[in-house]
């Protein structure tokens, strides 16, 4: 059946989203007194959103700008794009989270969604009980709950402690229950928000073959927010790409993907200031910082090194710094890691003139998340974490056997070749 045939279950014009910057409602009281002192005394506002200068307007940040979106029953949408895109608020609208600042969104079904751990759970009430919470939040009866009860204990694997308050939980049965209520109650809509990170491999495979069976087989409407760009292929059949508040990209999921990491390329290759890059690992110590990286040429052909730069600016000096490069594929899996050897750095600003070989890769695009590091008694000391700052572009200039290398069918590590050091013949078996 043609998708425009189809039944539409969600429908957004015109849609805007606007936040107010440096108020309070930061979260805390202290922040809320920070924010307060540094507009008396006429200073910036240590706690206001930075970095995300396009959609800042006065005091206001312009989280989604105009979407127009038609979804339509049975379908299973991924939504992609960097931090700070739009994503989560996106489903927020939709989970009536909270409510849009111009436009009209229109749901046509109840929803269910997870849009972070522990959504929707009462901390001192137990697994079962918040089973029966959230069904009665959808107008469920008891009877109807009671009908899928058993199936939603069994899948999530926390049978043996579902008479357990959930406060004692560990993040992972916190994904595997809360999935397990948002797959198995009756709803037209299930909403997920990058929540399958948390849980082991088995029981991500298990959820996903769950949401297509969701989709397929019982008609629901699935959305899909990750950066995992394997489970969004495997999962979505229709793909939107996110970029500062707006749709940039709508359609083929193998297309978006591939958008999405061109548009990467462009972006974040050649340079990237990263003053204002907002730092969300609260292990980092900060005495040196990642400022700049860049790429003096981010196309190159397979062997030929990668020459980049980075800039630290450092709060004292240091000898022993080194640089942890993540290298990842155009889907977000990292496929391999280095490190730089020991470097010495002083107080103040250092640009540092690097490079490395990608003989092992093969043709295709990459993005980097960078690492700033020392070592101390064989424990890493992580100094900062800047995520997806570096991509570049290997070009084919070889033939594999004949062959033109394709990442799908042959992967992004190129191996060397089996060798066979004997052949003997042998009497027939």
């Amino acid at each position: 059946m043609d998708r425009t045939e189809r039944k539409v279950m969600i429908r957004l014009s015109g849609v805007e989203k606007e936040y107010r910057l440096g108020q309070i409602g930061s979260g805390t009281l202290h922040r809320d007194l920070q924010s307060w002192w540094a507009r008396r005394q006429g200073r910036e506002d240590p706690n206001s959103r930075i970095g995300q200068a396009a959609r800042v307007e006065g005091d206001r940040l312009l989280a989604l700008r105009g979407i127009d979106l038609t979804v339509y029953e049975g379908e299973c949408l991924g939504i992609i794009g960097g931090n700070g895109a739009g994503k989560s608020t996106l489903l927020k609208l939709i989970s009536r989270v909270t409510a849009p600042t111009r436009g009209s969104l229109d749901l046509y079904g109840r929803v269910t969604s997870m849009l972070e751990v522990g959504t929707g759970f009462h901390g001192e009430m137990t697994g079962l009980e918040n089973i029966y919470l959230n069904g009665a939040i959808l107008g469920m009866n008891t009877r109807e709950i009671r009908e899928v009860l058993e199936e939603i204990i069994d899948f999530s694997e926390v049978r043996d402690f579902i008479d357990t308050p959930v406060k004692r939980y560990s993040s992972g049965m916190y994904v595997k229950l809360g999935f397990s209520v948002a797959a198995h109650l009756k709803s037209e809509i299930v909403i997920m928000d990058e929540v399958l990170a948390v849980g082991d491999m088995a029981f991500q495979k298990k959820c996903i073959d769950r949401m297509l069976h969701a989709a397929h087989e019982e008609n629901r409407t699935v959305l899909y927010v990750s950066h995992n760009m394997n489970t969004v292929r495997q999962l979505c059949d229709r793909c939107i790409v996110l970029d500062q508040g707006r749709i940039i990209y709508d359609g083929d999921t193998e297309e978006a993907i591939r958008y999405y990491s061109e548009y990467l390329e462009r972006e974040r290759g050649l340079q990237r200031d990263l003053r204002d890059y907002i730092r969300r690992d609260r292990n980092l110590t900060g005495i040196c910082r990642v400022e700049e990286a860049g790429a003096d040429n981010n196309e190159v052909r397979i062997g030929e090194d990668l020459c980049f730069r980075i800039g630290l600016r450092c709060r004292e000096n240091r000898d022993n710094v080194r640089l942890r490069l993540l290298v990842c594929n155009s889907q977000g899996t990292i496929v391999g890691m280095t490190f730089s050897e020991p470097c010495r750095v002083r107080e103040g600003y250092n640009r540092l003139q690097c490079a490395f070989s990608t003989e092992p890769l093969a043709a295709g695009a990459y993005i980097c998340d960078i690492v700033v590091c020392e070592f101390e008694k064989n424990i890493q000391i992580r100094h900062d974490f800047v995520s997806k700052v570096l991509a570049f572009r290997i070009n084919e200039n070889e033939m594999y056997f004949g062959q033109p290398w394709t990442v799908r069918n042959w992967g992004n590590v190129r191996l060397s070749p089996v060798r066979i050091d004997a052949a003997e013949e042998g009497d027939d078996a």
